[in-house]
């Protein structure tokens, strides 16, 4: 994060106040002046009380410091301090983890207790796993070969073999089949969810081997829906 945003970061030891004793005073000025000037109020909701909180640090700022500075916090920073910043990123620093994984030989990735699909080509291979809050990338040789929309792993909490089955039907009559073979094939219908998702594109993620309709199927419902 220190690279992305081009700073340097200067840990402190654990409650060792002297260690940053400026900003600790700094602190204790604000704190001491705000309570002052809040001490005879009265705020019945945490709303208000933020809000009359959040009016008072610019009035601090514009106050001189002192006789020896003779000058505010914000002149300061308008003449020592802001021509020395920089614009920041265009987009936001996103933290991300790293993880290996080995490819199942139903194409599929196990991160995090939830299965995502990659290239049939890396079976059996060892991969790269970059983790963030709203993604899922995989890595092979340093080369993005899937990119998966990050879920829950409490995503088939509400699914039936019924919502299985209809959402299938959309693509088509023989993708529908298929499902309904592979959740009737298992002891228990639940055990064929990720045998039925892997390879559906209703999950919202981009695989690099999504099914489409049967050609077949894709022409008989076009000369359906044609007119006569």
């Amino acid at each position: 994060m220190a690279e992305y945003y081009d700073t340097t970061i200067l840990p402190t030891r654990s409650r060792k106040p002297r260690d940053k004793g400026k900003v600790e005073g700094a602190v204790l000025i604000v704190e001491r002046w705000i309570l002052a000037r809040l001490r005879h109020r009265r705020f019945f909701n945490l709303a208000d009380l933020n809000a009359a909180i959040g009016e008072l640090p610019e009035e601090l700022n514009n106050r001189p410091m002192s006789r020896h500075i003779g000058k505010s916090r914000r002149q300061l920073f308008e003449e020592i301090e802001r021509a020395a910043l920089a614009p920041l990123p265009s987009e936001p620093f996103e933290y991300a983890e790293w993880k290996t994984a080995k490819v199942h030989p139903d194409y599929h990735v196990e991160v995090d207790k939830t299965f995502y699909s990659v290239p049939h080509r890396l079976i059996g291979h060892r991969i790269d796993v970059r983790l963030t809050h709203r993604a899922v990338e995989i890595f092979q040789d340093h080369q993005r070969v899937a990119s998966h929309v990050r879920r829950s792993q409490r995503s088939y909490a509400n699914m039936t073999p019924a919502s299985l089955i209809n959402m299938a039907g959309r693509i088509g009559v023989n993708t529908a089949i298929l499902v309904d073979r592979m959740m009737r094939e298992r002891p228990h219908p639940e055990q064929g969810y990720r045998s039925a998702m892997g390879p559906s594109p209703w999950r919202g993620t981009t695989s690099a081997i999504g099914w489409r309709r049967p050609a077949q199927e894709r022409s008989s419902s076009m000369r359906s829906a044609t007119p006569p």
